[in-house]
């Protein structure tokens, strides 16, 4: 039994194991053995300390589960990143930093189906937490263009993640986003990205919706939309993984905020009164609809992983 990784400050350890197994331990020594990956931290008194004895062949996952259960007992949304170092921080503050070790390190990358920059952008920050290296499609010009021409969300993020993960055999992370506007119907939709026409820029997309809303520029009640994703993560020869995420807000009579891509400069968020373009990365990571439907991903990632690498 090998120790890889000590907090310095918490009474929390990983070690590696020969066999498939989840040991954890308190301060009592009252062991449970459960499989990988369960969700096991609702056995633990939250003051009792706690040694954590994973196993798995690669020590950044121990590190990543370790995460994963101190946002879960400590209810705070801890993120950490991992290379020669080991950093940790809270509200966007750091908050530990330590020189890591790591015996045995994989190449962890999923590839994000999109060329957009900033899409990727929030994704590489949401995924910081779990260890694993972002690419986009800007990372490989020779693919060839998905076309969407799915009817639903589900459908074209499907077409986009299962075909790139054939032709790469990469894991691929597709989303297919869009504004849905409830007084058009849910339109733009499906059609966000081309509601002004094919290769349409963001400022036309936004032109128009605020053209297609100009009668109910004195009645904003009527202007409630929201922002749909839905995320497909797929690998080759293998069952993809699917989940939604929705946040509601209003469309502004003006754009305002210098911030975000798309529609981002109309859409109210209902809590803060600010458009998403308002936001932060950090305030937006935690509201989002690609946000809440990362939370949704995560929460069914290690089921997942686990069904695929049997």
């Amino acid at each position: 039994m090998k120790k890889l990784y000590k907090h310095k400050k918490s009474a929390i350890f990983a070690y590696e194991l020969a066999e498939r197994k989840l040991i954890i331990q308190n301060i009592f020594d009252d062991n449970l053995e459960i499989p990988l990956y369960d969700v096991f931290f609702r056995y633990f008194p939250r003051k009792s300390g706690l040694k954590i004895v994973a196993v798995d062949e690669n020590a950044t996952d121990i590190i990543d589960l370790f995460f994963q259960i101190l946002r879960d007992v400590t209810g705070k949304a801890y993120q950490h990143s991992l290379a020669d170092k080991l950093i940790v921080s809270l509200d966007d503050k750091q908050t530990h930093s330590e020189t890591v070790d790591i015996i045995t390190k994989t190449d962890k990358t999923i590839l994000i189906a999109t060329r957009n920059e900033g899409k990727t952008r929030e994704f590489k920050e949401m995924f910081s937490q779990l260890g694993y290296t972002i690419n986009n499609l800007n990372d490989f010009p020779d693919l060839p263009e998905v076309a969407e021409t799915g009817m639903t969300f589900e459908e074209n993020a499907r077409l986009k993640a299962e075909t790139i993960a054939e032709l790469t055999g990469q894991m691929v992370l597709a989303d297919d986003s869009g504004l849905m506007v409830d007084v058009l119907g849910g339109l733009p939709g499906v059609w966000s990205a081309r509601f002004a026409g094919d290769n349409a820029t963001d400022a036309a997309n936004n032109a128009k919706l605020l053209h297609e809303l100009a009668s109910t520029a004195v009645t904003p009640e009527r202007r409630t939309a929201r922002f749909h994703t839905t995320l497909v993560v797929a690998t080759p020869e293998r069952n993809s993984l699917v989940v939604e995420g929705e946040w509601l807000g209003a469309i502004a009579t003006i754009p305002k905020g210098d911030d975000g891509f798309g529609y981002d400069p109309l859409f109210i968020d209902d809590e803060t009164g600010k458009t998403a373009a308002q936001m932060t990365l950090a305030q937006k990571n935690k509201v989002s609809h690609r946000a809440r439907a990362l939370k949704k991903l995560l929460e069914k990632w290690p089921e997942w992983l686990n069904e695929i690498t049997r």
